[in-house]
């Protein structure tokens, strides 16, 4: 959504840039040939090469928007890249299952031994309901060798 503050600095933009041009042009014509020919030579080639980059940019655009790809700014997709992004996938996906294992495995870890804890002691079962005192046997539990 343009706002209107947005169009009138860009108007406001365009007049400047417009007023510039005039200016450049009309000291353009001051300036011996040589120079002049140069800088419309110069103008030429400045025009085609961002002609040729715009239109670089948007075949790449297309190119990699129908090629499914998912790396950006290739032109080409090959078989090496599409491997690459397979593999980094497959490694996101183990490291996840990884991560899941080990979480499962330390809290079982840790609710069996608030278990063997209250099934040796002879604290009454309330006591391990206390949040203070679970941390307390996870601090014994490490102290003692």
């Amino acid at each position: 959504m343009n706002h209107p503050r947005s169009i009138s600095n860009q108007s406001m933009a365009d007049r400047f840039g417009a007023q510039i041009a005039q200016r450049l042009s009309g000291a353009s014509n001051d300036l011996p040939y040589d120079i002049s020919e140069r800088l419309r030579a110069a103008r030429v080639q400045a025009v085609e090469k961002r002609k040729w980059v715009l239109a670089q940019g948007a075949s790449e655009l297309f190119h990699n928007s129908h090629s499914g790809t998912l790396i950006a700014g290739h032109g080409h997709s090959s078989w090496w890249s599409r491997l690459g992004a397979l593999g980094l996938l497959l490694t996101l996906v183990l490291g996840l299952f990884a991560i899941d294992v080990i979480q499962d495995e330390l809290g079982a870890r840790e609710l069996a031994d608030i278990d063997a804890a209250l099934l040796t002691d002879d604290l009454p079962p309330a006591a391990y309901l206390d949040a203070g005192f679970a941390q307390f046997l996870k601090t014994n539990h490490r102290q003692e060798p």
